[in-house]
């Protein structure tokens, strides 16, 4: 999601406690397109496990929905709060939450319950945001506390959730016998961003996690979760896959590659005919990339990546969709889409409506109706599981 001056960019990373095969912590995020606003929640389940599990997702499910149908962040909570039940022995409730309400112009209303509080972190520092206690009445004197905060969010912020598995990492270590500490998370964020600043909030988070486990020395003694909202320059994408309806058009798509601001694919073999005969720019054929199922990678000047097209997109409408983590040591035209589209947050697809003359049957364009579809998928997952910035134009 985008205004004038900034991209939101949303990821969180998440480790199992050792030894359990699902996380107990749960983190939801959906954009709502027509209001142009993000809501995210990170929950952490009492525990560990399966039963972890339900309750986080539970909470963060609630959350989520009442969040979503613009009920203030107070009732919201106390909703939650009133229907979770609470532990009879340790006295807390079966989860904890953090939600965070964020629109286009960077108005950010942040709640939360019981986790570790959030980091505003503003020109290389923590910053300390408006915020304010406020006491939930609870049944026979039983009140709980939330805190409630509100900033508009500047260029470059980020802002840092993570599970009590995080700050408490290495609790009885001879390095950190009391945990790793609130303080000492922050420390170490400050320290990476100081690094990279740039860095994206996956590779943040994933490294805040990754300490995290060190700190345990190999073996996490509670689920780890950390989440990331970064507010920065939007990086672009355009991937031109078919040719004009027209071809007195082909000048057009031309012009449309030569003036974009940002990084561009040609995804399909007529497409890229017509741009390197518009453009006087020859193709070459990567020999290396051909040990893949899929048709090779191919080069042209001043063009980002060079594909076959609907065996290609079909493989990329795949991987989006599944939980398949793409390994750094492939190389096959599809991988490096996905990378790239993972890569950037204003998409905008090209995609050209001429019928292939091959077809034996012109009245049946299939593969024009193929591409169409997938490409209908592609932007649909970008959109809803990646919260990609998506535009699409017929051509």
């Amino acid at each position: 999601m985008k205004n004038r001056d900034f991209f939101i960019e949303i990821d969180c990373q998440h480790k199992n406690k050792h030894g359990n095969e699902v996380c107990g912590d749960m983190f939801l995020s959906k954009k709502i397109k027509e209001e142009e606003r993000i809501v995210a929640v990170l929950s952490d389940g009492l525990g560990s496990g399966i039963k972890a599990n339900v309750l986080a997702t539970l909470t963060a499910s609630m959350a989520l929905n009442f969040t979503m149908e613009n009920q203030s962040l107070q009732r919201t909570a106390t909703t939650i709060m009133k229907t979770l039940p609470v532990d009879k022995v340790r006295k807390i409730s079966y989860a904890t939450f953090s939600i965070v309400d964020v629109d286009c112009e960077g108005d950010t209303r942040v709640v939360e319950y019981d986790n570790p509080s959030f980091f505003l972190i503003r020109k290389g520092h923590i910053t300390p945001p408006d915020s304010r206690d406020i006491i939930i009445k609870g049944k026979k004197g039983k009140d709980k506390q939330i805190t409630l905060s509100t900033f508009v969010a500047q260029k470059e912020d980020r802002l840092v959730f993570f599970s009590d598995g995080i700050n408490q990492s290495g609790i009885g270590s001879r390095a950190f016998p009391f945990g790793w500490g609130v303080k000492s998370v922050g420390e170490f964020i400050l320290s990476l961003i100081k690094e990279k600043p740039t860095i994206s909030a996956t590779n943040l988070a994933r490294r805040i996690v990754n300490q995290a486990e060190r700190n345990d020395i190999g073996k996490l003694r509670d689920d780890a979760s950390c989440a990331i909202i970064y507010f920065r320059e939007p990086r672009k994408l355009l991937i031109c896959s078919g040719p004009p309806y027209d071809e007195t058009k082909d000048r057009l798509l031309a012009e449309h590659v030569r003036g974009f601001n940002g990084r561009t694919i040609i995804s399909g073999g007529t497409t890229a005919q017509i741009l390197s005969r518009e453009l006087n720019r020859p193709i070459d054929v990567e020999m290396n990339s051909m040990n893949s199922n899929l048709p090779p990678i191919s080069k042209m000047n001043g063009i980002d990546l060079v594909t076959e097209g609907v065996l290609t997109i079909a493989a990329v409408a795949e991987r989006l969709e599944s939980t398949e983590i793409i390994r750094n040591t492939e190389k096959d035209a599809a991988t490096e889409i996905v990378k790239m589209l993972l890569n950037s947050d204003e998409i905008h697809f090209l995609v050209g409506t001429r019928v292939n003359n091959a077809h034996q049957d012109p009245s049946l364009p299939v593969e024009l109706e193929i591409r169409r579809n997938v490409i209908k998928k592609i932007v649909g997952l970008l959109e809803e599981k990646y919260l990609k910035e998506v535009h699409i134009q017929y051509i």
